[in-house]
């Protein structure tokens, strides 16, 4: 079964919304501000399969408590992949030149935390990624559902991050972010 990641992020927001409305206190209260920097493990699926093994972040966050249980958030930072060796014919039979793919991204999102119990969240983040090797210029739109864990200190969180450019396919990752944050 092949789930497309607009039903994914349609499921996740309609969860925000409708999963346990009565949430108690949540780890940033009502009007505060809190920052948090976290290390992120990436595991590419899909179509950045053919290009990448695998990649880590590195993810300061702003989060600003609206609710009792919501939050909005803002992320940015920097996902490096470490990529696959490219094989190019070099014209002559059974002979390839080897071309290292490089993938690094800055990505910018905005988006929402929606708790339902003290420390269990669901969170949605749109924005966009900014390609900064291979001379850069390059920028994928960013659609990314997650759950997480957060205390008052840590957060977990794990998250599917759609990137998709404009005439061609999408590809994507599992993230999963171990961060330490405090009040600001």
């Amino acid at each position: 079964m092949k789930i497309t990641s607009t039903k994914l992020i349609a499921a996740t927001v309609l969860a925000m919304f409708f999963v346990n409305n009565s949430a108690k206190a949540q780890s940033l209260p009502e009007s505060k501000l809190k920052f948090g920097i976290g290390l992120d493990g990436i595991l590419p699926v899909g179509n950045l399969t053919n290009t990448a093994n695998f990649g880590l972040g590195l993810t300061p966050r702003l989060q600003y408590g609206v609710s009792e249980n919501v939050a909005v958030t803002f992320t940015t930072g920097i996902y490096h992949f470490f990529t696959k060796e490219i094989r190019i014919p070099s014209g002559l039979p059974g002979q390839y030149n080897t071309m290292e793919n490089k993938l690094d991204l800055i990505p910018v999102k905005a988006g929402v935390k929606s708790f339902v119990s003290s420390n269990v969240y669901f969170s949605g983040e749109i924005g966009v990624a900014l390609q900064v090797d291979n001379g850069g210029g390059g920028s994928q739109f960013i659609a990314s559902p997650g759950v997480g864990y957060a205390g008052d200190k840590w957060d977990l969180g794990v998250r599917y991050e759609n990137l998709s450019k404009t005439g061609s396919n999408s590809a994507g990752f599992i993230g999963l972010r171990l961060a330490y944050g405090f009040g600001l």
